[in-house]
């Protein structure tokens, strides 16, 4: 499959861009990552873009989609499954919010490939109507070898996007990686955090960790928190950028997230100020599901606005 043909097959059709790939239907879902803006209140920082596959109806999960993928078509299917986030993201005409997608240094290691994808990134970006440092790509840690990835991100910085490290562990390999690379966000793996989560000597590693890293002007994201009492553990460790089940589910494009969570209006040295009366925008989550839903209630967290 050639990069252009592929292309050719980018459909937006029921206010969501999708694609094929032979008998598969390729669309996005969308998951936000908070941030913490004051006590109890967060708006949407970024989403995370994540395939759906379907065919014949049945849908078919990244681990089974992309191993029936012929190996010569990854980069290209890569490149597009990136467009349509890129450009599901942008009919949301959020003013502040990115967009995190995945980037496989393995899939471009040709300069002249992945310069090309670049560009390909920044013209898409520019179609969804997002400046090119709203696009975060996401490396998972240690693919590849520390050379291809150093390279990597110095193009991705070159091209004006920002980068985030994913599946890290605080492993020594992982440390070392991320000094050296300096992402501008660093993802959790969500197994590893609830594991050190339990016990106080894990708490007091995280809390170290995440210092560390914010003094060296990188941001910690904890993913897959699912119950509330984890999100005050982040919170009292410092994280300020949370993403997971606590605080909203995937959704399929077209979402409903700016109906759920509205922007916040931040006027440049302001303060923070509620969406417009009258826009319909609930103050709390009404999609969390359960039990969820009924204690991020009482325990008052505000999304898209401060009471």
């Amino acid at each position: 499959m050639s990069t252009t043909s592929i292309y050719a097959q980018l459909v937006n059709a029921g206010g969501a861009w999708s694609t094929a790939y032979g008998p598969f239907v390729l669309r996005s879902a969308l998951q936000p990552i908070f941030h913490r803006v004051a006590d109890s209140v967060f708006d949407i920082h970024s989403f995370q873009g994540l395939v759906r596959a379907e065919r014949n109806g049945e849908t078919y999960p990244p681990s089974q989609f992309f191993p029936l993928v012929d190996p010569k078509d990854l980069s290209a299917v890569d490149s597009l499954l990136r467009s349509i986030h890129i450009l599901n993201a942008g009919l949301l005409h959020r003013e502040r919010a990115g967009v995190l997608v995945s980037f496989q240094p393995l899939l471009f290691t040709e300069a002249v490939e992945l310069r090309h994808e670049l560009d390909r990134i920044r013209l898409i970006a520019h179609e969804a109507n997002l400046t090119p440092e709203r696009i975060i790509c996401d490396i998972s840690a240690g693919s590849g070898n520390g050379q291809l990835m150093a390279g990597t991100v110095d193009q991705l910085r070159h091209a004006g996007l920002r980068v985030s490290m994913s599946n890290y562990e605080a492993s020594e390999h992982d440390i070392q990686d991320v000094l050296a690379l300096r992402p501008e966000f660093v993802r959790f793996d969500g197994d590893w955090v609830r594991d050190y989560l339990h016990d106080s000597a894990g708490f007091a590693l995280l809390r170290v960790i995440v210092r560390q890293l914010q003094d060296e002007g990188i941001e910690p994201i904890f993913e897959r928190i699912e119950d509330t009492w984890q999100v005050d553990l982040c919170l009292e460790l410092g994280v300020t950028l949370l993403q997971g089940y606590a605080f909203a589910r995937p959704q399929l494009t077209p979402t409903s997230f700016n109906m759920d969570y509205p922007e916040m209006l931040l006027p440049p040295g302001g303060p923070i100020l509620a969406p417009p009366e009258g826009s319909g925008s609930p103050t709390r989550p009404s999609k969390a599901s359960g039990a969820h839903h009924d204690t991020m209630q009482r325990q008052g967290r505000v999304f898209g606005k401060k009471l």
